[in-house]
């Protein structure tokens, strides 16, 4: 392949990693929140005390009344809740191995690779931080390397999102017009978990997956801030996608913490696409009411997809092992400063 590069030591992102890395944690709370389709365990790692934020309503009745304290009643004083997930899709492998390396920073003081930042370090005690490396371990567990860099599109279409009965790819997003897809697929890609659902696309009104049910009463238990999904966009040019069905404040939220992600790549010289939200576009179908919508919905936080480039050896931007994970950092850091000013 035209693409081949060494794996650097810092980058993990193996089931093995994750639960190496989880036993080393003592400056954090580690809690298995959700067991996966398959019975695999699926970890948060909590810095920070959780609050009480003297809830009287769920958010949505909150919003109904108009008085969104009724929810959590935040003052002055109040952390900032960020959760970070990293492998809704088990096979996207970038988010896994950047936040390993978070957990890595904060309990060590330097990820895997040595490097420190003290303004990640010192922030545990400025926020409530929720860290899940990997969120769908049944999909991570099908996927037998620890990288996509220098892969093929065919090998990222065949591992991530698998084949149909008659052997062909499923393909992006075609991958997505059967679901669950379990009895449709001949290998079942690391998109989706042992029962075949998706969850950046399941049924979020009824969840079909434990993990999504899960995952959705720990950011409404939490009441958080801000939840950032990692996904891997191909040889995509590092974006954050519009988040669909949201208020109009929310949206110019994001599009200003865009703006503020944007300005810090400029300054480390790695290429970001910035896209802004704009109401819902006229068209014959809407966009997708996914993962990130519903989170939103259920805490009144900032919900963002964020696509990380793959460094796939195929067209597109090509980034290298250290921009993949230096865009993570300027993501995470921009976040929480972000965060904090709001």
């Amino acid at each position: 392949m035209g693409n081949q590069q060494m794996v650097p030591t810092y980058w993990k992102s193996s089931l093995e990693h994750v639960e190496q890395t989880i036993a080393e944690v003592s400056r954090g709370q580690v809690d298995v929140f959700a067991r996966s389709a398959g019975g695999r365990d699926i970890y948060a790692v909590y810095y920070g005390e959780q609050q009480n934020f003297n809830r009287k309503a769920n958010y949505n009745s909150a919003c109904g009344a108009g008085d969104v304290s009724a929810y959590a009643q935040k003052d002055g004083a109040a952390k900032p809740v960020i959760a970070i997930v990293g492998g809704i899709h088990g096979g996207e492998l970038e988010g896994v191995s950047a936040v390993l390396n978070l957990i890595r920073l904060l309990e060590t003081g330097a990820d895997y690779g040595g490097e420190r930042n003290d303004y990640l370090l010192h922030c545990v005690d400025r926020f409530r931080l929720i860290l899940i490396p990997c969120m769908n371990p049944d999909g991570r567990a099908r996927v037998p390397f620890d990288t996509l860099v220098g892969k093929t599109l065919q090998e990222l279409r065949y591992f991530v999102q698998g084949t149909w009965k008659d052997g062909t790819l499923c393909g992006w997003p075609g991958c997505k017009t059967v679901h669950p897809i379990i009895d449709a697929a001949d290998h079942m890609g690391g998109y989706f978990n042992d029962n075949g659902v998706n969850l950046m696309h399941d049924n979020f009104f009824s969840p079909m997956a434990e993990e999504t049910k899960r995952l959705m009463e720990l950011i409404d238990r939490e009441a958080a801030d801000a939840i950032a999904l990692l996904h891997g966009g191909a040889n995509s040019t590092n974006h954050i996608i519009p988040t669909a069905f949201i208020p109009p404040v929310m949206e110019r939220k994001q599009n200003r913490f865009i703006d503020k992600v944007n300005a810090a790549y400029e300054a480390k010289g790695i290429r970001f696409r910035p896209l802004y939200g704009n109401g819902i576009a006229p068209g014959d179908c809407p966009p997708s009411f996914n993962l990130t919508s519903a989170l939103h919905h259920v805490s009144g936080g900032l919900s963002i997809t964020f696509e990380s480039n793959m460094g796939l050896d195929a067209p597109g931007e090509v980034y290298t092992y250290k921009q993949i994970s230096e865009g993570h950092v300027i993501l995470f850091e921009q976040l929480l400063q972000f965060m904090e000013d709001q």
